[in-house]
């Protein structure tokens, strides 16, 4: 009897291990990160991490050193200027050329929350028009985007905005990286950013 409480016990512990967020930004530096790209990113004053455009106007990327699979991943984001982001998952990068996905963080009526498909096939799914009056356009945003298999489900600010599978994420795994668009003009802070491998 006291060793299946022991059992118990140990495996109740594996299983909050298991399901505990882990920070991919510490506030003070990019440790774990890795730039693609001539765009600026850096940690401002207030210990934000800060996305922004560079004389170049190009693409650019702050991708994770790890690969993710499945997983859970928050984060808070406060657009400034133009905003056009976004954050992708199960993506590789060769120089500023990602390939994966993106759920989408862009200005008022641009589909904040949707799918995109880089160099693919596009957009694959887009908020309905209606729930863009979730975004908090100036302000701090939460993002919420779960992947699971071939399963993609975001939230903006605990809304849900698109849930649906594809066979071709399913198969991927890669980097979770946050995007500056080009055309220059772009800054968005993030901060809170943290994933749960599920």
């Amino acid at each position: 009897m006291k060793s299946r409480v022991i059992t118990g016990v140990v495996f109740a512990l594996l299983f909050m291990a298991c399901s505990t967020s882990t920070s991919l930004f510490n506030g003070s530096n990019l440790d774990g990160w890795e730039i693609y790209g001539t765009e600026k990113w850096y940690v401002n004053d207030e210990g934000l991490l800060v996305s922004e455009s560079g004389p170049d106007k190009q693409y650019g990327y702050l991708a994770t050193e790890k690969n993710y699979k499945d997983f859970e991943l928050t984060a808070k984001f406060k657009q400034e200027a133009d905003g056009n982001s976004g954050v992708f998952f199960r993506s590789s990068i060769e120089g500023t050329k990602i390939s994966g996905w993106q759920a989408e963080v862009a200005p008022p009526d641009h589909d904040t929350g949707g799918v995109y498909e880089s160099y693919g096939r596009g957009w694959l799914i887009k908020p309905d028009k209606e729930k863009d009056k979730y975004l908090n356009y100036g302000d701090w945003n939460k993002m919420k985007i779960r992947v699971v298999g071939n399963h993609v489900t975001t939230w903006l600010n605990g809304h849900e905005m698109i849930s649906f599978t594809d066979q071709k994420i399913g198969e991927a795994t890669g980097k979770i990286a946050l995007q500056i668009h080009d055309g220059g003009g772009i800054k968005v802070y993030w901060k809170d950013i943290k994933v749960k491998e599920l």
